[in-house]
């Protein structure tokens, strides 16, 4: 593949408010890309666009959604390109987890988080492949996580809805090999955020050192580069995804059980 040019790229970043989304957006303007934030808190969507705009001289649009509603993905393209803007590429960052025995959870919490971290993705990737696929240069990179390679006893349903998104986007690698389309998932570790409030403890990192998202960020647009880009990246907490592979299963449960009440 040849080398991605950022400064024709007009980039989506999902979740673009804070922590890694608000991390990919100033890294990839500071690369040349003009942007579409979207998220639901306007003022501070509206707040990184002036940033982003006055260092970097890039096109920032802003899109205040809640894309945990059906249809997100078809929906926003139109009214994108109802505005004239047309997408090259899309980061699908939005996505929230919770802490908590699974009896304990809140079921339209739940049923919200599969709706954002799995139904929202799965149509925002569809609505927009095809003509990421048609810029010639375009790319869909996925967030997933670290904690997609194993259960996650106490955020299992986060865990699983990770591991889907995982083995989705690897899926979509192969399947756009040959195409010019990029295609990768990018499962960081802990990491300095918001999410952890919202996950409602702060033991949700499985005892892992947190990454800042300056770290995920470089890991992720360095190997997005690479000539051979893998279809996945680890960007911080490798030996817990090892776990999976060197311990019989029952143990890798009862550790990640263990890690999570810690």
């Amino acid at each position: 593949m040849t080398n991605i040019d950022y400064s024709n790229q007009t980039t989506i970043v999902t979740g673009a408010s804070s922590g890694l989304g608000a991390e990919f957006a100033r890294q990839l303007a500071s690369r040349g890309s003009n942007l579409v934030l979207v998220a639901r808190r306007a003022d501070r969507l509206k707040s990184l666009a002036a940033e982003l705009t006055r260092a970097h001289g890039v096109k920032v649009a802003v899109i205040a959604r809640d894309l945990g509603r059906p249809d997100a993905g078809r929906t926003l393209r139109a009214e994108l390109e109802s505005r004239g803007i047309h997408a090259t590429a899309l980061i699908n960052n939005a996505g929230f987890g919770t802490h908590d025995a699974f009896t304990n959870e809140d079921p339209e919490r739940l049923q919200s988080m599969i709706a954002l971290n799995i139904s929202s993705l799965v149509d925002l990737s569809r609505a927009y492949i095809d003509p990421l696929t048609s810029a010639g240069t375009g790319f869909l990179i996925n967030v997933a996580s670290l904690l997609g390679f194993q259960p996650t006893p106490y955020m299992s349903v986060y865990g699983a809805t990770k591991a889907f998104v995982l083995s989705f986007t690897e899926s979509l690698w192969e399947e756009s090999r040959g195409t010019g389309l990029r295609v990768l998932a990018v499962n960081p570790g802990a990491m300095q955020t918001e999410f952890f409030d919202a996950a409602g403890s702060q033991t949700a990192d499985y005892g892992a050192r947190r990454a800042t998202p300056e770290s995920v960020v470089k890991t992720t647009l360095d190997t997005l580069g690479r000539r051979s880009a893998p279809p996945s990246v680890i960007t911080n907490g490798r030996p817990l995804a090892l776990v999976s592979r060197l311990l019989p299963r029952r143990q890798v449960v009862q550790l990640m059980g263990r890690l999570a009440r810690h």
